[in-house]
């Protein structure tokens, strides 16, 4: 896809991967509807972009219907279409079920599965409208297979791996192409700040940046019918093994489990030396 003059929705664009999304897109010449909770973040990503491209914002929650479909309605009239959404905002309360408060584990549902699947239905007639577009969704390898302390999220995650594989195919002769990028750790807040409640398998696994995710998300608007980029490849490859065949992966699980704590110690011993 020709990105310049078209108009991009990035749920979550205030920081982290949204954030530098909306970067690359502006960088190709996309005009962009920045959406998040945080006006303040969300006025400095559009602040920095405006030099390069229309950007727009509107601070919102995705679980309000009501206010999304007004942030579609204002789409339309500030920058004159929609031709991409990027379901990138999500949601994690990390440690075991029984530890994380119902009103949390609601929420994850909520903002990871329910507001994408909502925001797709939204956006189809707009991008009918516009003569085909995108839909790209954010999942994540805990999609992929079973991360004890992430039961509710990887259940969220794997439920938008599901909708995203049956929406492209409901949609394969549309001119609407459905995408997912299945990342692992990335470096941003929504792992580093919190790092201590991380799982050490999730550490375990190469960490990507936000610009490499991004880069991800542009290329998968490009030309062809990839569905699902797992990110790392060699990532990709042990949580599939892992989700088809449990009982191979699961032997090495201590193994993996070390490696993460000895990440984990290197990030906190660096923050430790830049610290003083």
């Amino acid at each position: 896809m020709d990105l310049a003059g078209k108009v991009v929705i990035v749920t979550g664009g205030s920081a982290g991967v949204g954030a530098a999304t909306a970067r690359q897109l502006a960088d190709r010449g996309a005009k962009l509807m920045l959406v998040a909770r945080g006006r303040g973040p969300l006025e400095a990503v559009a602040a920095e972009l405006r030099g390069r491209t229309a950007v727009s914002i509107c601070p919102l929650d995705v679980i309000d219907a009501d206010a999304c479909a007004a942030m579609f309605e204002q789409t339309v009239a500030e920058l004159g279409r929609v031709d991409v959404l990027i379901n990138n905002a999500g949601a994690h309360a990390r440690g075991p079920l029984e530890a994380v408060e119902a009103e949390r584990l609601a929420r994850m549902v909520r903002v990871n599965l329910e507001a994408p699947i909502r925001l797709s239905r939204m956006v189809l007639p707009y991008l009918r409208d516009a003569g085909g577009g995108a839909i790209i969704n954010v999942g994540s390898l805990a999609g992929r297979t079973p991360l004890p302390g992430s039961a509710t999220y990887g259940a969220t995650k794997a439920g938008l791996r599901s909708f995203s594989h049956a929406l492209a195919d409901e949609l394969a002769d549309s001119g609407i192409k459905v995408a997912l990028v299945s990342p692992g750790p990335i470096d941003t807040g929504f792992i580093m700040d919190e790092l201590h409640t991380v799982s050490d398998l999730t550490l375990s696994q190469p960490m990507c940046t936000a610009d490499d995710v991004a880069r991800v998300i542009v290329d998968l608007l490009g030309p062809g019918a990839t569905v699902e980029r797992p990110m790392p490849r060699s990532s990709g490859v042990l949580t599939m093994v892992a989700y088809v065949a449990p009982w191979l992966v699961k032997p090495f699980r201590p193994l993996l489990q070390r490696k993460g704590a000895r990440v984990r110690a290197r990030i906190m011993s660096a923050r430790g030396d830049e610290s003083g």
